[in-house]
């Protein structure tokens, strides 16, 4: 699938100046690059279009847990990786600066810099993720799926029935809030507008299972950080689901559902790979 993120934003971001890309990737156990990209390969792709943040912090994430570079390693120049997930260098940028604020790498600057992996097992979020997953039990690939088909299926049922005008003031009114929210407030009213969702979508059922997997989704989500990054994307996919179900449009509505849920399971998955 063509990725409208690499092919727009990558032209544009090629030219700017990078602190790593005077430099290569090192730190291998065996030093030869041909063997390290073959590795790289297996985990660096092209993301889908749409969540270009959230499955490049999947990736780079699963690439230092896999060992990939060591620590004290050199994470491939900026140019390089951004070519191979095919996104731009700002998002890049963005993706690395989270993981230095986990903790899991340091970018360096000079001749020999670069953005360096750090020794160390692991970081908070994901250690308090995995924990929480141990503790409760809780099948995690279950609930992302379950909840993707809950929630898609509310979306598509709110564009293809009509919600008359006191559900399209609900549903209005949920976004604003989300919008409006301040960080510590976002994830309660993140869920306020996906449970009007399931509410709006003239299933009782639905709604009922929609709250039991939204909560399993928030003990989870709870345990990893909030990122300014994927709560701006989520805002853009909030509005272009509310202006999908406004129109009517059932596919187009379950398709911006579809690929929001993929985008909170690509930084679980991340966390917990």
């Amino acid at each position: 699938m063509a990725n409208p993120e690499g092919a727009k934003e990558a032209r544009g971001a090629r030219d700017a100046a990078g602190a790593d890309d005077t430099g290569t990737a090192g730190g291998t156990d065996d030093g030869s690059s041909g063997a390290r990209g073959d590795r790289l390969a297996a985990v660096l792709r092209p993301v889908r279009a749409g969540n270009g943040f959230e499955e490049a912090l999947e990736q780079i994430l699963q690439l230092l847990r896999l060992g990939l570079v060591p620590g004290g390693g050199r994470l491939p120049a900026e140019r390089e990786l951004a070519e191979r997930m095919g996104i731009s260098r700002v998002t890049l940028r963005e993706v690395l600066k989270v993981l230095a604020d986990q903790g899991l790498v340091e970018s360096r600057r000079g001749r020999y810099g670069g953005t360096f992996v750090l020794g160390r097992s692991g970081d908070p979020g994901a250690e308090a993720l995995r924990r929480r997953v141990a503790d409760v039990d809780v099948d995690v690939e279950d609930t992302l799926r379950f909840r993707e088909v809950l929630e898609v299926g509310a979306a598509g049922l709110c564009a293809a029935y009509p919600l008359g005008a006191a559900g399209e003031e609900r549903l209005r009114t949920a976004l604003a809030a989300t919008q409006d929210a301040p960080l510590a407030e976002y994830r309660r009213r993140d869920t306020l507008f996906h449970l009007t969702l399931a509410e709006l979508s003239g299933s009782a059922g639905l709604a009922a299972q929609y709250t039991a997997v939204r909560a399993r989704l928030n003990d989870l989500l709870d345990c990893i950080p909030l990122l300014v990054r994927n709560l701006e994307h989520s805002q853009r996919q909030h509005a272009a689901l509310v202006d999908a179900v406004l129109d009517g449009d059932a596919d187009g509505a379950r398709e911006v559902m579809r690929e929001h849920c993929e985008g909170t399971a690509a930084l679980l998955r991340g966390f917990l790979s």
